[in-house]
């Protein structure tokens, strides 16, 4: 018998290596689900009210992150970070209602050039579309008066039907799927189950009605990702599909959203990939938004730019690694918020056990709309909330909190000299970071109307020149 040639003995030894457990050489699908304005710690999965059977169930499938970070806490300069891997100054898209440089580029062209089909269903809240080429579904945003009307028994036609083509044989698919929940108005599922839940230290007590129409909205959005899930199983794709659900950044009550709280800036995160991540494992590793793109390239077998801002967490979700960063950072932007009064520029840093926040504008108020709400509110409380609402709007330069212990930031060590190690540690990190961003504190926050998107620019040409004619009168 000749000798088989050395071509066929390798396709044979590659063969072997796949059934035998070997490292999977089929790119994998993706899907990538994020919710709106979701404080992490009121998930079910985290100790919270909220409950998510779908998302509960993919944990168990795989793995969960504690300390998952992104690096701000609002909606647009989030979503940027996430698909350019880039943080939010040096993309350009730091401010709300962002744009980022056009020379900038995103996953949507890292995976499409690697053979996959990228697309995004429901929200954006991302400028300009050159660096954003995915393939946009127009589902998963709910109307917000009515629920979308099932085809063919699937809220979501059109993400089954990418999907169904890639079960056919079609390109890869990396599917992001972002919805509008929980973000108010809250108007999506049943809040009767939740009238009596325990309040979190972000709500006083006359939140309580809204606060269970929220968590309502939780659910609902566990909901949306059961059915992609289902569709995955009708398909037969389930095996071969790395899933990842974000809970984005805090909700919109006091020191979630807009603020560089814990709650603000950290994520919920689960990941499953049967075969590879490890079913019902839990990890402290420090991971920031940032580090998706590069993680999701690995995963896709696609190349890894130098120019990145993010690492792989790879190693970690196949459990070869308990660490991954020492540090993890945010900014927030408050001119260029809908209503906003004063700058109030905010960056932070976090390690292991501590979070160090500083105010760039700590003379002036923190005033949005729902700090004034809150202030506005003070008829209805006592001395205890009123206290509560001024540290909300007044805060001093920095500020300290040891959030392995106190993950609502309610005690602060800035002034205690018990913790100058940690806070010196911490402003040296944090200094080094604007640096490399070329982040320069307040002058950068002053700038920040310029980086808004085209229809905001638009506004302000409106405005300059009402303003112009009024002063000519």
């Amino acid at each position: 018998m000749k000798p088989l040639p050395s071509l066929i003995l390798t396709i044979l030894l590659f063969a072997t290596l796949a059934s035998a457990g070997g490292e999977r050489r089929t790119p994998p699908n993706i899907l990538f689900f994020l919710a709106d304005d979701c404080s992490y710690l009121d998930l079910e999965l985290y100790g919270g009210p909220a409950k998510t059977p779908h998302i509960n169930k993919l944990a168990a499938s795989g793995i969960t992150f504690n300390r998952c970070y992104q690096a701000a806490s609002m909606c647009s300069p989030t979503r940027h970070c996430l698909y350019t891997g880039l943080y939010p100054v040096r993309s350009g898209a730091y401010p709300n209602h962002a744009r980022a440089y056009e020379n900038v580029r995103s996953i949507a062209h890292y995976l499409s050039q690697a053979g996959y089909r990228v697309g995004l269903a429901g929200k954006t809240h991302i400028e300009p579309k050159q660096v954003f080429p995915f393939e946009y579904l127009t589902e998963f945003a709910d109307p917000i008066d009515q629920d979308v009307q099932p085809v063919n028994g699937w809220r979501y036609p059109q993400v089954f039907d990418m999907l169904r083509q890639t079960a056919q044989g079609g390109k890869p698919t990396c599917l992001f799927l972002c919805s509008n929940e929980p973000h108010g108005p809250y108007t999506k599922g049943d809040p009767t189950p939740y009238k009596d839940a325990k309040l979190s230290p972000q709500q006083l007590e006359h939140h309580r009605e809204s606060y269970a129409r929220y968590l309502a909205e939780i659910t609902y959005f566990d909901g949306q990702v059961g059915e992609v899930m289902k569709m995955l199983e009708v398909l037969k794709i389930r095996e071969n599909t790395l899933v990842m659900v974000a809970s984005e950044q805090g909700s919109s009550y006091p020191f979630g959203k807009w603020t560089c709280y814990e709650v603000g800036v950290a994520s919920g995160l689960v990941a499953s990939w049967p075969g590879v991540v490890k079913p019902g494992t839990k990890t402290d590793a420090i991971v920031e938004y940032v580090d998706v793109v590069p993680t999701l390239l690995e995963a896709g077998g696609a190349e890894i730019p130098d120019s990145l801002d993010g690492r792989s967490f790879l190693s970690v979700l196949k459990g070869k690694e308990n660490r991954h960063k020492d540090f993890a950072y945010s900014l927030q932007t408050t001119v260029g918020v809908n209503g906003a009064k004063q700058p109030y520029g905010i960056r932070s840093v976090v390690n292991e056990k501590f979070r160090l926040v500083l105010n760039l504008f700590p003379e002036n108020e923190f005033s949005i709309p729902t700090s004034r709400r809150l202030t506005e509110e003070t008829s209805v409380m006592g001395h205890s909330e009123k206290l509560f609402a001024r540290r909300f709007a007044k805060r001093p330069k920095w500020e300290l909190f040891e959030v392995a212990k106190d993950p609502y930031c309610l005690n602060d060590l800035a002034a205690d000299t018990k913790y100058d190690s940690q806070r010196n540690l911490l402003s040296n990190a944090l200094e080094e970071w604007m640096l490399s961003q070329n982040d320069q504190g307040r002058s950068t926050e002053l700038a920040a109307e310029g980086r808004q998107a085209e229809w905001k620019q638009r506004q302000y040409r409106l405005r300059d020149r009402q303003k112009a004619g009024q002063e000519g009168k």
